[in-house]
């Protein structure tokens, strides 16, 4: 029985039963780096269930971005286009390289790019398109790839949200030639920080390999191919340890219970306030019938910056935890210096006074989510 006095939070860890017992199985195994048996057991597991040419285990999925800068050979100069709302890693990697993020702005419906802007933004300078699926709900894929294609450019998929989730029937992060993935504590599934790099154009595979191990033919001695290993490339450290790794399989291996539990979730939120919010003037998730959302969040799109923060402030008051989410690229400090000003993308300057995340993780229970729509409903009230 829950305890209405107790404090909901937005986010807690879940623990799908196996992790220890992996970690203890990792130890056992004496190679607790980068690269150990239940590292290859996540690579096996991604790229068997997306059908990706390859996957590889990164510390973030901001590392993952940032190797797919250096992968598509960013320099500056360069433009990359980029939405405007998203996490501050999705343009700062390609920054790091010395592009200039183009800012684009999101449809209001999904909170994804618009696809639509997108021509507009290209020119000699653009070497490269990175969409985000909001929400785990997919972009329209049909029209950027055909875009891309056309002008000769790639597109890098920000997946952090759509592990597991369906634009059309074929799986999100499996459209780009590159698509990045996060097991930050706030995803789906965690080993505390921690990502993965997908490759879908085998081209790139060998490099990917090469620049995740300090630049060194590291993977190719492994297997065998050379007598030695050497300093070949430019490249980083961006292996995790075995043992998130072995924490992580426990969780990828319990996608489906844990895919389950948070469908279960995203529905009771959705038939519970789509009613409320209709008649409250309030905006719903919304998921076209041909995407398969990832049940990343639920969020609520309230009618002004002062009603959601009144929000935010009643819901505290009833022992919930509610966040806000991305500020505006273009209007910070750094997206300012690349040019970006007030009247740039619009929706997304308006969507972000106005989104409010409601406390979401695997283990919610009905009880605890029955409080959080009660506290919503009577807003205002």
């Amino acid at each position: 029985m829950s305890d209405n006095s107790s404090f909901i939070p937005f986010n807690r860890p879940f623990f799908s039963g196996r992790e220890f017992e992996f970690i203890q199985q990792a130890i056992r195994n004496w190679q607790l780096s980068g690269d150990g048996v239940f590292t290859r057991k996540c690579h096996d597991l991604l790229e068997s269930e997306l059908g990706s040419s390859k996957a590889l285990l990164t510390t973030s999925c901001t590392h993952a971005l940032e190797m797919a800068a250096l992968l598509l050979e960013i320099k500056p100069g360069d433009e990359v286009i980029v939405p405007s709302f998203t996490f501050v890693s999705t343009a700062n990697a390609f920054v790091l390289r010395g592009a200039r993020p183009v800012f684009a702005d999101i449809r209001p419906d999904t909170l994804n790019i618009d696809e639509t802007q997108l021509e507009r933004f290209i020119s000699p300078l653009t070497k490269g398109i990175v969409v985000v699926h909001y929400a785990g709900v997919g972009c329209e894929m049909d029209y950027i790839m055909d875009l891309a294609s056309r002008y000769g450019i790639p597109v890098v998929e920000d997946n952090a949200h759509g592990l597991f989730g369906k634009y059309k029937g074929k799986h999100l992060g499996t459209f780009g030639c590159m698509a990045t993935l996060s097991f930050h504590e706030t995803k789906n599934f965690t080993c505390g920080e921690g990502g993965a790099l997908l490759i879908n154009d085998p081209r790139y595979i060998e490099r990917a390999e090469i620049i995740r191990e300090k630049g060194t033919n590291r993977s190719r001695f492994f297997r065998g191919e050379v007598d030695k290993y050497t300093w070949v490339d430019v490249g980083s450290s961006y292996l995790p340890s075995d043992i998130l790794a072995a924490f992580l399989y426990a969780q990828l291996e319990a996608r489906q219970m844990i895919q389950s539990k948070r469908k279960r979730i995203w529905e009771y939120y959705f038939e519970h306030l789509k009613s409320w919010a209709r008649n409250s003037g309030v905006q719903v998730p919304y998921v076209p019938t041909y995407c398969e959302q990832s049940y990343y969040m639920f969020y609520l799109l309230l009618g002004s910056f002062q009603e959601r923060q009144a929000m935010i402030a009643h819901l505290k008051a009833r022992q919930v935890n509610s966040v806000f989410h991305y500020l505006p690229l273009h209007l910070s400090i750094m997206g300012r210096r690349f040019g970006g000003s007030e009247g740039d993308c619009q929706v997304t300057a308006e969507v972000s006074d106005r989104v409010l995340r409601l406390p979401f993780y695997n283990d919610l229970t009905e009880a605890d989510q029955a409080r959080v729509v009660d506290a919503v409903r009577d807003f205002g009230s």
